[in-house]
C-alpha cells in the first residue's frame, strides 16, 4: 500500500503500483526504495522532503539518474523523484536568460533553445539531468569557449531540509550560491535554475580515428596543441573501447568548433589531422542539439566501474603515457580524456565551489561488464591507478562511481570542504540530503 501524503499532488509510486521496477531504479543503478515520490509542484516537493524527513529514511533525489553511484534510487528509502518539473521558458530575451525545471534533462533544453538560436555550455548526454550535471560542474562540448555548465548560472530556487524555498544569486544568499556551483545536491533540492545562454550557431563536431600503434605520439601531440588552440575548440580522445578492439581499437578524437565558419574550423582541426595517419574523418557542420547523444543504459548484470582526476600541465606527459601504456595491455578500462582550460581557468580556484580550474586534461577509466569482471580487473585497475597517483589532482565527482571518504576529498580540496561544510550547517544541519559525494555539517 502506498503512503498517503496530506496535500501531496504528484505520483507515489510503491513496491506494489505499476512502473515500480522502472521507478526503483536509476539508468546506472538498481534499488529497491519504500516508496518513490514523483512532485507536480515545489509544494509538492516541500511536502515531499517534509515526509522523508520525518519518516527517517534515508532520502535519494533524482534529476536524470545518471549518477555511477547510483545516487538516485536506494533501499528501502524514500525517492524523490524530479521528472514533473522539467519546465523550459526564457524569461529575458534581451539577457537570454533562461529558467529550467530541476527535472530537465539537457537533450530538452538543446530541443527548446535550438529554435531561438540559444544554447548552454552543458554535457555531452541527451537523458543527463541538468540538476545532477550543474551543480558538480558540467565538461562538454563548449567548455572551453563558455566554460563550465555552472559557469553559466545565474540563480537557483531550492528547497531546504527545512522546507524553506530559497533563491541564490550572486546578489542572494550569496555563499549558498557559491556552494551549489560544484556542491552536489548537499544543501537541499533545486527546482528550478536560471541560466545566461549564448548565441550559438550549427557547429563543426565529429570524430577523427588514429590506429592504436599511434596512440602514444597523437596523444602527446593533442594535448600539447590544446595549450595554443583557440577556446572555440573542445575536444576528447578516447581508446583501449573492448567493443571496439580493446588494446587494438583505434584512437578517436571527437573535436567539436564551437562555429560555422569552414576556414576557421579548418585551421582549428587540421592540426589535429596533421598528428598521424588517419583512419577516419567524420567531421561535419551540424546542429548544436544534434551533437549530444543518447544515453546508454546498460544491459541487466552490467555495471560500470569509472574514476576520475584532473591533470595539471607538467604531469600531462607522464599521465599521457601511462594512460597509453595501460590502453595496449589485454583488460585495460576504456581511456577517455577531456580537455578543459580555456574559459574554466578563467576563474579563480576558490569563485566556486568547483576548484578544479587549473588543471588541463580531466579522464577517467571505465570499466564495464557483469561482477565477476569487475572483481576479476580490480587488482589491474588499481596498479594503473597506484601509477597516476603522484601525478594527478582531485576528482570530478560526475565521473565516479564511489562516494567513500577518499573520493570526497578528492572532489572537494581541504579549505572548498571546510567552507561547504559551514554552508551544510546553515542549510542541513541534520545531513538529510547526504545521497551525494557528501560534505558533513561542519
Amino acid at each position: 500500500m502506498s503512503v498517503v501524503i496530506e496535500g501531496f499532488g504528484g505520483e507515489i509510486v510503491g513496491p506494489d503500483d505499476a512502473g515500480y521496477d522502472v521507478a526503483s531504479r536509476t539508468v546506472l543503478v538498481g534499488g529497491s526504495p519504500a516508496y518513490v515520490l514523483r512532485p507536480a509542484s515545489v509544494e509538492d516537493v516541500r511536502k515531499a522532503v517534509a515526509y522523508a524527513a520525518e519518516s527517517g529514511l534515508p532520502l535519494a533525489v533524482r534529476g536524470g539518474g545518471h549518477a555511477f553511484a547510483g545516487f538516485g534510487t536506494n533501499d528501502g528509502g524514500v525517492v524523490i523523484e524530479l521528472g514533473k518539473l522539467a519546465g523550459i521558458e526564457i524569461v529575458d530575451k534581451e539577457r537570454h536568460l533562461v529558467r529550467i525545471g530541476g527535472g530537465a534533462t539537457w537533450g530538452q533544453v538543446a530541443a527548446a533553445l535550438a529554435p531561438h538560436g540559444l544554447a548552454i555550455s552543458s554535457g555531452d548526454t541527451k537523458s543527463v539531468g541538468v540538476g545532477g550535471l550543474t551543480l558538480s560542474g558540467g565538461i562538454g562540448w563548449k567548455v572551453r569557449k563558455y566554460g563550465l555548465a555552472l559557469d553559466s548560472l545565474v540563480a537557483v530556487e531550492l528547497v531546504t531540509a527545512a522546507g524553506d524555498v530559497v533563491r541564490a544569486s550572486a546578489d542572494e544568499n550569496a555563499e549558498l550560491f557559491w556552494a551549489v556551483r560544484g556542491g552536489g545536491g548537499n544543501f537541499g533540492i533545486v527546482t528550478a535554475f536560471e541560466f545566461a545562454a549564448h548565441p550559438t550557431t550549427d557547429i563543426y563536431f565529429g570524430k577523427l580515428a588514429f590506429p592504436a600503434s599511434e596512440i602514444a605520439e597523437v596523444l602527446q601531440g593533442w594535448a600539447e596543441y590544446q595549450r595554443t588552440a583557440p577556446p572555440e575548440l573542445t575536444s576528447i580522445a578516447s581508446f583501449a573501447n573492448p567493443f571496439l578492439g580493446g588494446p587494438d581499437a583505434p584512437l578517436e578524437i571527437e573535436v567539436a568548433f564551437d562555429g560555422d565558419d569552414a576556414e576557421l574550423a579548418a585551421r582549428a582541426i587540421d592540426p589535429i589531422r596533421k598528428l598521424g595517419t588517419v583512419l577516419a574523418d567524420e567531421v561535419g557542420l551540424r546542429p548544436y542539439a544534434e551533437v549530444l547523444v543518447d544515453g546508454v543504459v546498460p544491459p541487466p548484470g552490467i555495471q560500470l566501474v569509472t574514476r576520475s582526476a584532473f591533470v595539471d600541465k607538467d604531469s600531462v606527459p607522464e599521465v599521457l603515457r601511462i594512460l597509453a601504456e595501460t590502453g595496449a595491455s589485454q583488460g585495460s578500462p576504456i581511456m577517455s580524456i577531456r580537455t578543459v582550460g580555456g574559459a574554466v581557468s578563467q576563474l579563480a580556484a576558490d569563485a566556486t565551489a568547483y576548484a578544479h580550474r587549473e588543471a588541463e586534461l580531466m579522464f577517467a577509466t571505465t570499466t564495464i561488464g557483469p561482477p565477476p569482471v569487475i572483481a576479476a580487473t580490480g587488482p589491474a585497475r588499481q596498479a594503473l591507478w597506484d601509477k597516476l597517483t603522484p601525478q594527478v589532482t582531485g576528482a570530478y565527482a560526475n565521473f565516479l562511481s564511489d562516494a567513500e571518504d577518499a573520493d570526497v576529498a578528492a572532489v572537494y580540496p581541504a579549505a572548498t570542504y571546510e567552507r561547504l561544510a559551514a554552508v551544510k550547517r546553515e542549510y542541513d544541519p541534520a545531513n538529510l540530503f547526504r545521497s551525494n559525494h557528501n560534505v558533513r555539517p561542519a
